[in-house]
């Protein structure tokens, strides 16, 4: 599993995450509307750790910088 996430995707990827968490804990956001943004919000902080978005293997995309 080759990484194809950037510094900057997996930093907007956390930020994203965190403010669904914030949301949920203000009582902005509740019911389906929170069960499916906490999921991708979940699904945000794995792919920002990991660094592999499997969206963009099949496009061979990137927005990691390619060191060298």
């Amino acid at each position: 599993m080759k990484k194809n996430m950037g510094i900057a995707d997996r930093v907007i990827r956390f930020m994203l995450a965190a403010t669904v968490l914030v949301l949920y804990l203000l009582d902005a956001i509740s019911g389906v509307a929170a069960i499916i943004l906490g999921i991708f919000a979940v699904i945000f902080v794995v792919t920002s750790f990991v660094g592999f978005c499997p969206l963009y293997a099949p496009f061979n995309f990137s927005t990691k910088k390619e060191s060298g």
